[in-house]
């Protein structure tokens, strides 16, 4: 996770070595022509056709088409691009566009749906400059409600009844809204005078087509003859090109009551949460909750770590020679891997480079094998200089502590930032529960919606808890200064809808050549590609439980941890019965797990393979033909080690 202001340009052509591969891509990205643009895209894609970019040179080539007017080619490229690429609504509003102008109105839907989605998930790309990205993604926006609407007029007049009235009605609200976002699109006027005056409202109409005959084009005359027999506009309303401000933070107060409060009336769940990870998180030292081996060198020889009358302490040798050594007074983490940090006189919380691996049983440089190259935070001899990529408050409390902030208006150094409990607490993910335990005390619970703190999760909608538990689990989220106190906005929300860091602008250690997820950090952003989240409704709270019983023996949270295949049947009940006619491998093996297939452990964790949560993802032995076994991973082959990534290509291992 990421501060806004901490965002840095970086794209994954900065990672490609060779000079070649970057060369034709350079060129291939400066070209203007359409023409040109192809030949160069198809050309770039048959001399490397494993590269990191084949993702961008698709949509390039896709584009090219669509100005070509070829569209059966931009489908096909523009279908690839997206296969290693889902969320790209540069490619895929024109792609929208297309299939509602050839008549593939599922596509022409799912694809707008999904560019509207991200447009408000997502931060402005690295290739179009801050400044411009509003006017731009109006545009996009305008153009992905332009398409939702033909799709709906086109199927709407084919309908009949109140099945055409509904379609219409829905048309008209497209359209509606992409007019607001671009009032001088005579296309979209008119289409939204076609649906208008389908629903019998013809001066509504009217208005719209007298806009469009006004405009010099090809519609001019057309919306000239459709004003015939309608009645007189004498000006027409035009929408404000702004629209839809973001709501800013309320000056409501927060009223945060503290996890202890929740403990009188909900004792079961208080006493399993506080063996859980979460509570565990980040702990005022003790040296019982200490499970690093301080017995141990270390990995290298300017760092030492030991104990002293039964404190544990670490040491760092700097750039000048000098050792300096600091007392552990928190401890990060409790479960897989424990990270240590000292706090300073002035506040400041660092974090020191090595962790311990409880796996492996020694310590590691984590951040050096996760970061990219040179990374500062991972440097052991620059740690007593207490730069910001070591400081707690800036790089972990986000999510190993509860309601960060600033104790003083407009503060954003590190030694501004507080937090109010250790750990992540109740009101993390229930919100803030103070107006709720005054009541409860009173004998006054009064009414509440599903959302509103203390949020009933068994209530709310898949988006709004995947949501929450997005606030730590999504590692694309991007902080602003004003939202660090998890205040409610002025949209009621807790919790702050933080942007999403472009995926684009990721190092390739974050990703496989397939475009699938390679580290959990990213466990969030997998699972919202798949039609489980999409189109099921399904949630965290499906498979994991916040808070268990028995978390020691079930640290992942399982819901089901004895049957995990419940986890999957609960919806797809139609498996259940003769689950080796869809596995194709004995009911009682492994291989007949449903996670075995479509969660295979492909994901880097703590120094051990997690499961890939794109739950609906199938073993794709085309892709593994293609970028090889290490850059796509394949659920078959996990098990058939012996087998050839061209076994796994055949048909006959496509899944049914």
């Amino acid at each position: 996770m990421v501060f806004s202001r901490e965002r840095k340009p970086f794209t994954v052509l900065d990672q490609i070595e060779n000079a070649q591969e970057r060369n034709a891509f350079l060129r291939l990205y400066g070209a203007r022509q359409a023409r040109e643009r192809r030949r160069l895209a198809e050309s770039f894609l048959e001399a490397y056709p494993q590269s990191w970019l084949r993702g961008q040179a698709c949509e390039i080539a896709a584009k090219a088409a669509i100005d070509l007017e070829d569209a059966p080619a931009a489908l096909r490229w523009g279908r690839e691009s997206l296969r290693l690429l889902p969320e790209n609504p540069l490619l895929l509003v024109p792609l929208s566009n297309l299939e509602a102008q050839v008549g593939q109105f599922a596509g022409a839907a799912r694809d707008a749906r999904r560019a509207l989605e991200y447009l408000a998930r997502f931060a402005h790309p690295a290739s179009i400059a801050e400044k411009d990205w509003p006017a731009v993604r109006r545009s996009l926006e305008a153009s992905a409600e332009y398409a939702l609407g033909r799709v709906d007029v086109t199927e709407g007049l084919a309908a009949s009844g109140e099945d055409q009235r509904r379609r219409l009605r829905a048309a008209v609200d497209h359209l509606s809204r992409a007019r607001s976002r671009n009032p001088d699109d005579p296309e979209i006027a008119y289409l939204l005078g076609l649906a208008q005056l389908s629903l019998g409202d013809r001066a509504a109409a009217a208005a719209e087509f007298q806009s469009v005959a006004k405009q010099p084009g090809p519609l001019q005359a057309r919306a000239a003859e459709r004003l015939r027999g309608l009645p007189a506009v004498t000006a027409v309303a035009r929408p404000a090109a702004n629209f839809d401000p973001a709501p800013g933070p309320s000056a409501r107060p927060a009223g945060y009551a503290g996890s202890q409060s929740c403990r009188a009336c909900h004792a079961g769940q208080y006493t399993a949460w506080e063996q859980t990870g979460m509570a565990r998180m980040f702990q005022p030292y003790r040296p019982e909750n200490v499970i690093g081996d301080f017995s141990q060198a270390g990995t290298d020889p300017g760092v030492r770590v030991w104990t002293e009358k039964g404190r544990h302490f670490f040491g760092a040798r700097g750039g000048d020679g000098q050792w300096r050594h600091y007392p552990v007074d928190y401890t990060i983490g409790s479960k897989w891997q424990q990270a240590y940090a000292t706090r300073l006189p002035n506040g400041q919380i660092h974090v020191f480079p090595l962790q311990y691996n409880a796996i492996e049983r020694g310590w590691v440089n984590y951040w050096r094998m996760i970061d990219p190259p040179n990374s500062p935070r991972g440097d052991l001899g620059g740690f007593h200089q207490m730069r910001l990529a070591t400081s707690y408050q800036m790089n972990c409390a986000p999510c190993h502590t509860s309601q960060l902030g600033a104790d003083k208006p407009g503060g954003f150094e590190p030694q501004d930032l507080v937090f109010r409990e250790a750990g992540v607490n109740c009101e993390m993910c229930h919100g803030p529960s103070a107006a709720h335990v005054a009541a409860m005390r009173a004998g006054q619970p009064g009414a509440k919606t599903p959302g509103a703190a203390p949020v009933d999760f068994q209530r709310i909608g898949n988006r709004q808890f995947v949501a929450i538990c997005g606030q730590c689990h999504m590692q694309s989220a991007m902080r602003d200064p004003g939202a660090l106190a998890n205040d409610v906005d002025a949209s009621g929300a807790f919790f702050p809808r933080y942007l999403a860091r472009p995926f684009t602008e990721f190092s390739q250690r974050a990703f496989y050549k397939d475009g699938r997820f390679r580290e959990t950090t990213f466990i969030v952003e997998a699972f919202q590609r798949s039609a489980c989240y999409e189109r099921g409704q399904a949630h965290c709270g499906h498979c994991h439980d916040p808070h268990p019983a028995g978390a020691a023996a079930n640290p992942t949270s399982l819901k089901y941890q004895e049957d995990p295949d419940r986890m999957c049947l609960q919806c797809h009940t139609g498996y259940a019965a003769a689950p080796a006619r869809h596995t194709r491998h004995a009911a009682s093996s492994e291989a007949s797990r449903c996670v075995s297939c479509h969660m295979p452990r492909i994901m880097n964790s703590l120094l051990f393979q997690a499961r890939s949560h794109q739950i609906d993802d199938s073993p794709d032995g085309a892709m593994t033909l293609r970028f090889g076994r290490r850059e796509s991973p394949n659920a078959c082959l996990i098990c058939h080690r012996d087998k050839e990534p061209s076994w796994a290509a055949l048909p006959s291992r496509a899944p049914k």
